[in-house]
């Protein structure tokens, strides 16, 4: 780990990670707790979320302005999300306001007391959330495709939960949930300002040492059993919207970098990647053409999205396959395998420009892997995949009878 990194251990368990930056004037705060959609009971669906809201709703010495005007009012931002695995409460402040950041985020993270009248106000909230991401099919069939590749599965559940379970929960739900799942010692400080550690140190302990220590023996629910799917829906929608992919390597795989790299190449943002090329700049039938994938501790997703007019649809479908063909089939040359890693570093470089970015990617990867990459480390990685890695990587995920396939069909006026 890079020297500039420092980590405190509290009493309670918990950890702090800071960075200190000397020419930066910002403090960017973030508390990481191992804990998400994925830790849900079928009933608790999209309690994690709603926690989540709820957070800025009252704690046991603030209500719902004083949390939102504290660091609003110095000019500065406090926000939080949830993921699959992880809730993220983080601050952005000058650094004269730290002190004042460490306070609230404290706060709202172990002594909010969810006022009734609240839920009630955050449950129409949320409903209306729901109601947005299913109206818009981009969303929907991301939602949807989760389901396909983790059936009967926490993690192919709506991060949002279902209409029922938000409807279900009461006061006393909120706090059996973070009874259940809030161990100290899956809980990350993360930190990066011009402060020096000790300084920072001495902060986290006042406002964070005085919680009680929990200690859980939570196991979550391992996916295996993963079969390829092809399923086609009706929608009243004007394009076809399409997603294709499979299961993946978890967070710790050896090869789960150079199926990143991979897949980079193949449709990562950048306006060179293989499907745009192929699919958007050759022929002109996609506004966007996308493939990513997600890690997560013991599994991992890879998917293609796309929208394009129904009468392009069969013809995007075997271009896309094709693309996936040729990386199986053909080793990239030196030129190739040099232009693809100097692309994804300068992609990881830039993003690492973001202290924002790093602050919580710190928190996140002292929690998964108990020790955060330099860049450096890094790339010392991406430069050491071979050519001979990726078409093996390619064979092995690229395979088209791994593939599952979800397509939205517009509907048509006659078959509404």
């Amino acid at each position: 780990m890079d020297k500039n990194y420092q980590i405190h251990r509290l009493a309670n368990g918990m950890r702090l990670i800071h960075r200190q930056v000397k020419t930066t004037k910002l403090a960017h705060c973030g508390v990481v707790l191992n804990v998400g959609s994925r830790d849900e009971t079928l009933e608790q669906q999209g309690i994690a979320h709603f926690w989540e809201h709820m957070a800025f709703k009252g704690t046991n010495k603030r209500k719902t302005y004083h949390i939102l005007n504290s660091i609003d009012s110095v000019g500065g931002e406090l926000n939080a999300y949830t993921s699959k695995e992880k809730i993220t409460f983080y601050t952005s402040t000058l650094v004269e306001h730290f002190e004042k950041s460490v306070d609230i985020l404290s706060d709202l993270t172990f002594n909010s007391n969810f006022p009734e009248k609240e839920i009630e106000k955050e449950r129409s909230v949320i409903l209306e959330e729901m109601s947005m991401y299913k109206d818009d099919p981009t969303d929907a069939i991301g939602d949807e495709f989760d389901e396909i590749i983790f059936p009967n599965h926490p993690l192919g559940r709506n991060i949002l939960g279902t209409v029922d379970s938000v409807n279900s929960f009461q006061q006393k739900d909120f706090f059996d949930f973070l009874e259940q799942n809030v161990d100290t010692h899956q809980v990350v400080i993360s930190s990066i300002s011009n402060l020096p550690f000790e300084k920072v140190v001495k902060l986290v302990e006042k406002y964070f040492g005085g919680v009680k220590e929990a200690k859980k023996d939570r196991k979550r629910e391992i996916f295996t059993g993963y079969k390829p799917q092809f399923i086609e829906k009706y929608k009243p929608i004007n394009s076809a919207h399409v997603m294709i992919g499979s299961d993946a390597f978890e967070m710790h795989h050896p090869k789960r970098l150079t199926f990143f790299l991979l897949t980079n190449l193949l449709g990562g943002p950048a306006m060179n990647s293989r499907l745009n090329l192929g699919i958007r700049e050759k022929y002109g039938y996609v506004y966007d053409i996308s493939a990513g994938s997600t890690s997560y501790l013991d599994s991992g997703q890879f998917s293609i999205y796309f929208a394009t007019e129904d009468k392009s649809l069969n013809k995007c479908l075997k271009l896309v396959h094709g693309e996936l063909s040729k990386l199986r089939e053909k080793k990239l040359g030196v030129q190739q395998l040099r232009s693809v890693k100097q692309q994804i570093m300068g992609q990881i470089a830039m993003s690492g420009e973001s202290n924002l970015s790093i602050m919580l990617g710190m928190g996140k990867a002292l929690l998964d892997k108990e020790k955060f990459e330099t860049i450096e480390e890094v790339f010392q990685q991406i430069k050491a995949i071979s050519a001979e890695d990726l078409l093996e990587v390619a064979n092995e995920m690229f395979a088209e009878e791994r593939m599952s396939t979800l397509i939205y069909h517009p509907k048509l006026k006659s078959q509404a």
